[in-house]
């Protein structure tokens, strides 16, 4: 592999594991276009998609269905057409990039944060809608109607129950051991939770796939546009393991644990290859837009810091 140019390794990754569209404009737009503002205009798309396969009818028809899912917002201007990320998905957008950007560093204090759903406390369709986000976020169905997670962040459980409209319908508790009791101790709760086999091999899937980059990159850096190839591709198969990933403690996960090794080269990939994505970035950007700002002083920050 290290013979194997960046040319021939983009169009394996392509022919073999292609991105599917939709997935594709959601990781463009939270790694690329977030840092300039939010917003592109439709030409500049389609032309940032062209590499992928991505034509025009298949780029139109996904930022569609992400306009009726919520997530972006259209605006026309004459005959042209923009789209940017809707205000209300914004928080959702940073929480999921912060989980990619950010080094695992979680600490366990021996408490769990619980949920409990009392009998008709919540409607059917709220119930379904926050089960999906809450197992994205990582929380374990631990009972029928309770939800567990070991690390849970306050804020970010305070805007799921918002955004689902149950504030004040559950019940919702830190637990910790009881001192004097005999009992299982609560780390124990891990294996009957997750599987976490299945996230091990996506990460050790992950790491075979990139790692030979590492030496390809390293020995010759490549063209604007590639830069920006290699850099989407990688954070979409980075982002597709990690919404598998519960991000537990790291005092409850198995050693050695493969995603601190897939971040690890996540990074010094991301470092290598973000200058020239931005280079093709902002000439793409100012062919329809001479005013397109540069990537926010928070871009800079990714990966622990890129500068």
């Amino acid at each position: 592999m290290t013979k194997t140019s960046s040319t021939e390794w983009i169009s394996h990754f392509l022919a073999s594991d292609p991105p599917r569209s939709k997935s594709l404009v959601m990781t463009i737009f939270g790694d690329a276009i977030v840092p300039h503002g939010g917003m592109i205009w439709l030409g500049s798309l389609i032309e940032l998609l062209a590499p992928f396969g991505v034509n025009d009818r298949l780029l139109r028809t996904s930022v569609f269905r992400l306009a009726q899912e919520g997530w972006l917002g259209a605006q026309r201007d004459g005959r042209r057409s923009a789209y940017t990320i809707v205000p209300d998905a914004l928080a959702r957008f940073g929480r999921a990039y912060r989980r990619i950007y950010a080094p695992l560093r979680t600490h366990w204090d021996g408490s769990w944060t619980i949920l409990i759903g009392s009998n008709g406390s919540v409607g059917a369709a709220e119930r379904g809608a926050l089960r999906k986000e809450l197992l994205w976020e990582g929380y374990s169905v631990i009972a029928p109607g309770v939800f567990g997670h070991p690390g849970a962040d306050a804020g970010v459980l305070d805007d799921i129950l918002g955004r689902h409209g149950v504030q004040g319908k559950l019940y919702v508790c830190r637990a910790t051991e009881l001192p004097g009791v005999t009992q299982r101790p609560l780390r124990a709760m891990i294996d009957e939770g997750w599987d976490l086999s299945v996230v091990v091999q996506a990460y050790a899937q992950f790491i075979a796939q990139f790692a030979p980059l590492l030496a390809v990159l390293q020995a010759q850096p490549v063209a604007p546009e590639q830069a920006f190839v290699i850099r989407s591709l990688l954070i979409h198969a980075y982002r597709r393991v990690q919404l598998h990933d519960p991000q537990l403690p790291v005092e409850l996960l198995p050693e050695p644990w493969p995603g601190s090794a897939a971040y690890d080269l996540t990074r010094a990939l991301y470092r290598l290859l973000y200058a020239g994505a931005e280079e093709h970035i902002m000439a793409t950007l100012r062919r329809e837009d001479a005013n397109a700002p540069p990537a926010q002083d928070s871009f800079f920050e990714r990966f622990g810091g890129l500068r």
